[in-house]
This record gives structure tokens, sequence and C-alpha cells, in this order.
């Protein structure tokens, strides 16, 4: 989906590019789907528009399941 949003926003300057896939995605994907975009790109860029590898920079990285579960005091069971 990130590559689909790059897209469209490869039709503006590079810059102004880069900057609003970073605002659309911090605006419109909750936590869990920014989790795994960037768990994707951790896993190789590979398959990503360069747009979306530039724009990664200015994404809010989401804590992990586990960091969140600690930050409200819950322990999963192993």
């Amino acid at each position: 989906m990130a590559n689909q949003i790059a897209t469209f926003f490869h039709s503006k300057p590079r810059e102004e590019g880069i900057a609003g896939l970073a605002e659309h995605i911090n605006k419109f994907w909750e936590p869990r789907m920014r989790r795994q975009l960037f768990e994707m790109l951790d896993a190789g860029t590979e398959h990503f528009d360069d747009l979306v590898i530039a724009a990664s920079a200015k994404i809010k990285r989401p804590p992990t399941a586990e960091q969140a579960d600690k930050s409200i005091g819950y322990a999963r069971q192993a």
C-alpha cells in the first residue's frame, strides 16, 4: 500500500513528495500498520519504491507490541 501511495506523490517535487508521503502515513495509518511497514523495511528495501524508503526517516516508528504492553504494565505469558 505504501508503494501505491508513493505513486501519487511522484507527481510532486521530490522533497514535497517525501514529506507528503510521510505525512499521509503518519496521519492515516494506525500504529499496527506502521509497525508492519517498518518490520518489512527492516527486512529489506528491495520491494519498496524509493520514495517510501526516503520517507521512512520521517514516519513515526511505533513501539513494538512488547514495548506497548510493557508501557501499560502488561506481561505476556510464555
